[in-house]
């Protein structure tokens, strides 16, 4: 028992940091940048206003409806609020540039406009979103698939903006057809290692890691990527983990939908935290915040009096 109280409160304990170009909610001046910490596992909140994503399209078509939720996500705890308009699902098929700013800028301007004390991520794999959506408001920018071309390394540099490089080799329409590893955890190790390499030389100030769960990796590949998580750790940067309602879940509990699967989910990310995520990516913010806050209170709170 006592490893594992020591492994709940080092994970509980651990800073993390992302440094920006300009203030965030909570951040506060670090030489010519703004830095935001925090300490233990925090949680970012999925709003998908997609038609076709595999556990909740459609459900955020209106802008009323996504700013609910948000505000629900916000008042439970997120750290984040990660806002999509391209579903990147396997055999998901590109969205043109016009329809996924139709989605996501005015959920962007909309929560900006709230003030409420979470940052706001855009997940988009274009650059000139990404700068429209940090021009309206965004905070950091999700990348599935990493930095695709100088014009991503761009926006997000000149913006000062800090990125999430998200593991995927080749695109979501055809990620599973055949994905093969030699060493899963080495190879994504590496990968993860060079974006953040290229991103930091190009001047973006800081990085989150993300080992892809489910782009690209059957559900051996992901358990691997998961009891490897402390390797990915040790890289030096915030990592962030997404298993939020995937098919691996799905595949270990014998779920076939994907909205039944918040309380795999729950574990999964619970297991991340121990092993030292950063940032939790999740649809069920609530039920993640009301486990964390009991492994919190078992980790540091002691025997009742």
């Amino acid at each position: 028992m006592e490893p594992l109280l020591a492994s709940l409160q080092a994970a509980f304990s651990a800073e993390h940091r992302l440094d920006f170009g300009y203030p965030v909610p909570g951040s506060q001046p670090s030489a010519a940048l703004h830095r935001l910490t925090w300490r233990g596992p925090g949680l970012m909140g999925i709003l998908n206003r997609t038609p076709d994503s595999f556990s909740d399209g459609g459900e955020l078509a209106s802008l009323e409806r996504a700013l609910a939720l948000a505000e629900t996500m916000v008042r439970a705890g997120a750290l984040v609020l990660d806002v999509g308009g391209e579903s990147t699902r396997p055999g998901a098929q590109p969205v043109p540039l016009a329809e996924e700013e139709r989605r996501v800028l005015p959920l962007v301007e909309a929560l900006a406009a709230r003030g409420w004390p979470v940052l706001i991520s855009v997940d988009t794999r274009k650059a000139p979103l990404a700068r429209a959506a940090l021009a309206s408001g965004a905070h950091l920018v999700n990348l599935v698939g990493g930095l695709r071309g100088q014009d991503m390394l761009a926006a997000c540099a000149e913006r000062g903006a800090p990125a999430a490089l998200c593991h995927l080799i080749g695109e979501p329409a055809t990620m599973q057809r055949g994905a093969s590893y030699q060493d899963v955890l080495a190879e994504v190790s590496a990968w993860l290692s060079g974006q953040a390499a290229l991103a930091l030389r190009a001047g973006i100030p800081s990085v989150l890691l993300d080992p892809g769960l489910g782009f690209g990796k059957g559900a051996a590949h992901n358990l691997t990527l998961l009891r490897g998580l402390r390797e990915l750790t040790a890289l030096g940067h915030p990592l962030l983990v997404g298993g939020s309602r995937k098919g691996t879940i799905g595949a270990i509990a014998g779920e076939k939908d994907p909205k039944a699967r918040d309380p795999g989910s729950v574990a999964l990310h619970l297991w991340a935290a121990l092993e030292g995520a950063a940032l939790l990516r999740v649809h069920a913010v609530a039920e993640h915040a009301q486990a964390l806050a009991v492994w919190r209170a078992l980790a540091f709170s002691g025997p009742a009096a």
